[in-house]
């Protein structure tokens, strides 16, 4: 594909797509927020991680919350780029550091459905690349694209990382896989699919400084992440994961969440119990799908991980759907079967329409509700 078909005029209708479903979503939320009582500039802006995030811009590392337990919620349990982004913002701006973290997502996000159609058009045409972002913005907890949280940042840097891999634009792809690794912990999963591209590259006979230079690039960011809190909390290499241990947060191949599902099945909750096993196999048969198509190696590797982390962490069970968001390769199946099913413009149109209005009415159920933690 040429240089030029990354232009603004080919993946125009993807962003109008992107921006349209997501317009969508915070009409649907505005309404609900009208009759319910509630302020979506909050629920967007002002809960949950947001107000970690918010905190670290305004004040720094540092802050610290112990609970009853004697578990302790520090926010060195967040990377740095969103609340320096955000401080960033507010500073040019003069807005609040939570709407600054709005306007972050909301470039970010168009910057993610960018690079999600850049990748899907390289893999599967332009059609294919449209239903691609379509599909990833309708995501029932698509709404979390719109709010002050690090995932459209992440999804964004990683898509176009990816890109890169993909391309043989090493530094490019080097570069943005360290900003990653400044933006969540699933970093690495960026990390391994550049180094996964990088090899496969070197045994097809590519010999380039280029190429040593972006693999040596990738892992930095997170790493001098992890290095400073080490440093900081005075535990060494194991500073960022005692940091997890303090939210509950950690790597048990899923068993904790086995018996999360296990108590929803034997009480009364037991549809709900139902409801995430078939997310589950949902999202089991999307990634074998994938292998089955055969998607490009970094891919695989980089969906994989981001999988394997968000089913087996040991956290908080009701961040498992926003913490699958950046796997949008897993977009790209059905995607492809949009594309290819001969369907004319607006009978496509309608299907996304559809999936898109019920992610919006249940966007603003959940926020005004349990909500993303």
């Amino acid at each position: 594909m040429p240089v030029e078909d990354l232009g603004f005029r080919r993946a125009a209708p993807a962003l109008a797509v992107f921006a349209a479903v997501r317009l969508l979503g915070l009409t649907v939320l505005a309404v609900w927020g009208a009759v319910a009582g509630s302020s979506p500039h909050t629920l967007l802006s002002a809960r949950w991680d947001s107000l970690w995030y918010a905190r670290i811009a305004a004040e720094g590392y540092g802050y610290e919350v112990v609970l009853p337990n004697g578990d302790v919620h520090s926010n060195l349990a967040f990377f740095p780029l969103l609340p320096w982004l955000e401080r960033l913002v507010s500073a040019a701006t003069g807005l609040s550091y939570g709407s600054a973290g709005l306007v972050v997502s909301a470039v970010a996000g168009l910057a993610a459905a960018w690079g999600i159609f850049a990748v899907a058009d390289l893999l599967h045409g332009r059609r294919a690349g449209v239903f691609a972002v379509g599909v990833w913005a309708a995501l029932p907890v698509g709404i979390v694209q719109s709010m002050a949280y690090s995932e459209s940042l992440f999804t964004a840097l990683a898509a176009w990382a990816l890109y890169g891999a993909l391309r043989g634009r090493w530094l490019t792809a080097g570069l943005l896989a360290a900003g990653a690794g400044l933006t969540r912990p699933v970093g690495a999963a960026v990390v391994a699919a550049v180094w996964v591209a990088a090899v496969l590259a070197w045994r097809r006979g590519e010999r380039s400084w280029r190429m040593a230079a972006g693999a040596l690039l990738a892992p930095l960011g997170a790493a001098a992440y992890v290095l400073w809190v080490g440093a900081r909390t005075g535990s060494g290499l194991l500073g960022y994961l005692d940091v997890q241990g303090g939210w509950g947060n950690g790597f048990d191949g899923g068993w904790a969440f086995a018996r999360f599902v296990g108590a929803k099945l034997a009480s009364a909750a037991f549809p709900a119990g139902v409801g995430l096993i078939a997310g589950v196999v949902l999202v089991l048969w999307l990634y074998a799908t994938c292998v089955r198509q055969r998607q490009p190696a970094p891919l695989l590797v980089y969906c994989g991980i981001v999988v394997a982390l968000a089913l087996c962490a040991s956290g908080y069970f009701g961040s498992k759907p926003r913490l699958l968001l950046p796997a949008f390769p897993l977009m790209l199946p059905p995607a492809l079967a949009l594309a290819l099913a001969g369907w004319r413009t607006r009978r496509a149109a309608l299907v996304l329409g559809a999936a898109a209005l019920v992610s919006a009415l249940y966007g603003a159920f959940w926020l005004n509700g349990s909500g993303p933690p």
